[in-house]
Parts: C-alpha cells; sequence; structure tokens
C-alpha cells in the first residue's frame, strides 16, 4: 500500500500503461483522476479501478487544450484536497514515413498531444504540488526520446521534447520538493505497438506476426515489454520510497539505448 491515500493523476488511462497504471495504483490504496480522449475506454477504466476497491474521478477531454489541463488538476484538489502524483502518460505515435512524407497536420498534431500535453499538464500540476509541500510527476517518453528513430521522425521529435521538459522542471521544482521524471520504454505489448505493427505490415507486404518479429528483433532482449515491466518501474519512480531521483529519463528498453 505505497500509495495509501494519495490523490494519483493520470492522463491516457483508456488503454495501454494508464490503464495498467491506474489499476495498480488503485490495488495500492491511492484515489485516483484520470483522464483520456476517449470516453468509453475511460469508464471502462474507471469501472476496473472500482472493481478493485479504488475511488475515481474522471475527465474526457484533450490534453493538448489549456482549458482541459487546468480543469483536470482543478477536478483532482477538489475531488480530493491535494494532488500528490501526476503521470502525464498520454501519447500518439502516428503513421511510420520519413519525414519528407510526414504531413504538417501529422506533424502538428503530434506534437500537440506528445510535448504540447506534458508541457501544459505540468503548467497546472506543479504550483499544485508546491502550494501543498511537495510531490512526484512521471512524464511517459520513449527510448525514441534518446535515440534516433528512422521513420518515426515526428513521433521521435515530440518524446525528445518530453525529455527536455522533463530535466528543466526537474531543476525548477526541486527546491519545491517536487520529483520530475520521466520513463522511457522501447517497444511493449500496448494498443499503440499494435497499430505500428499493423501499419508496418501494410507498408512493406507483411503479416502482423513477421512485424513483431521484425519489432522484436531490434531489441536486444528479442523481445518487447510486457505492459506489466513498465508500469510497475512507473510506479517505483514516483514511489515514496524512490524519494531522492530527479531529472532522470529512465529507460525500460530491453537494452535497445545501450547498443
Amino acid at each position: 500500500m505505497r500509495f495509501k491515500t494519495m490523490s494519483v493523476l493520470i492522463t491516457g488511462a483508456a488503454s495501454g500503461f494508464g490503464r495498467l497504471a491506474a489499476e495498480r495504483f488503485a490495488e495500492e490504496g491511492a484515489k485516483l483522476t484520470l483522464q483520456d480522449i476517449s470516453g468509453d475506454g475511460l469508464a471502462e477504466t474507471a469501472e476496473r479501478v472500482r472493481s478493485r476497491g479504488g475511488e475515481v474521478a474522471t475527465l474526457v477531454g484533450d490534453v493538448s487544450e489549456e482549458s482541459h489541463a487546468k480543469a483536470l488538476v482543478e477536478l483532482a484538489a477538489k475531488t480530493y484536497s491535494r494532488l500528490d502524483i501526476a503521470l502525464n502518460n498520454a501519447g500518439i505515435a502516428g503513421g511510420m514515413a520519413t519525414i519528407p512524407d510526414i504531413t504538417a497536420d501529422a506533424f502538428d498534431r503530434i506534437m500537440a498531444v506528445n510535448a504540447r500535453g506534458v508541457f501544459l499538464g505540468m503548467k497546472y500540476q506543479i504550483p499544485q504540488m508546491a502550494e501543498a509541500g511537495g510531490g512526484a510527476i512521471l512524464n511517459t517518453a520513449s527510448a525514441a526520446g534518446l535515440v534516433g528513430a528512422g521513420h518515426l521522425g515526428a513521433y521521435a521529435a515530440s518524446k525528445h521534447a518530453v525529455v527536455g521538459l522533463t530535466r528543466a522542471a526537474a531543476d525548477e521544482c526541486a527546491r519545491h520538493n517536487i520529483r520530475v521524471n520521466a520513463i522511457c520504454p522501447s517497444f511493449a505489448a500496448t494498443p499503440m505497438v499494435e497499430r505500428l505493427a499493423d501499419a508496418m505490415s501494410a507498408g512493406r507486404n507483411l503479416s502482423r506476426e513477421e512485424s513483431f518479429t521484425r519489432i522484436a528483433s531490434r531489441v536486444p532482449m528479442r523481445r518487447v515489454a510486457t505492459p506489466e515491466e513498465v508500469v510497475q518501474a512507473m510506479l517505483w519512480t514516483v514511489s515514496p520510497e524512490n524519494s531522492f531521483m530527479t531529472g532522470q529519463a529512465v529507460s525500460i528498453d530491453g537494452g535497445l539505448t545501450a547498443i
């Protein structure tokens, strides 16, 4: 029960890491404020949390809209009187394309959700935590935010931005007892990677199984991560027992960034 009675906000909670993180935080006693652009997916996650005995408030909307980011933090503060932990997890990948083939609109949308969404989240989370005497923020970046990622140029750019925002915020917030870190998964068995495999299949005339094999072959451990492996690292990063780590981009990548 590491998070008993703590107020935890998670964006992108309708599926993938966000949904599983919501379930795990609930099992460890957290009170949750969940967000996603998918109302149906968010409602299903909320029901899963309640089935585990968790308290949950939800807000449907777009993390790239400032009014929504502000309202989300206000909801957490109003519902639970404080905000202890925030996971800025919402993100999109887009399709696979070389830089000349990425449309400007696609680039702007990926940057809006992945980078602007994290910026807006922290813009309102930080003052709330500072007023309460501290907290922890975890931003979902990617191994693509640490290395080059051919055919994923817009996504890589957005995740490099997340790492930069994380480090800047950690520097600014340390004196307020707010820790800010990023987690950088490589490929994991999530809906996002499934969509990536489907895009690879369509572009290269491969089956989904063949696409997953090619994706896994890029990882030194020769497999993709399970969502549980990544989410357990997320929980440890923000846990009270990890009280001296800030400004870090933590790779959970099967060795991908080591080569």
